[in-house]
């Protein structure tokens, strides 16, 4: 089982690496909703277009908005 390390570090096991194509290097995004925590392997041009049309609401927060979208 992986153990946060004293500077707050998780090694994630081999298998869920190998699962999800996450090589030494990669960059990945972690984030906490309603009590749990995502790691997600960022992917370059994913997102391309995906929010041409989203309007911002200015104000809201960053958090609110990640809240409001998970539910």
């Amino acid at each position: 089982m992986p153990r946060v390390s004293s500077k707050r570090q998780i090694t994630l096991p081999i298998n869920q690496c190998e699962a999800l194509g996450i090589e030494p290097g990669d960059e990945v995004e972690s984030f906490v909703a309603d009590g749990q925590l995502t790691i997600i392997k960022k992917v370059r041009g994913a997102a391309k277009g995906l929010l041409r049309e989203v309007q911002a609401n200015p104000a809201m927060t960053d958090q609110e908005s990640l809240e409001s979208a998970l539910k």
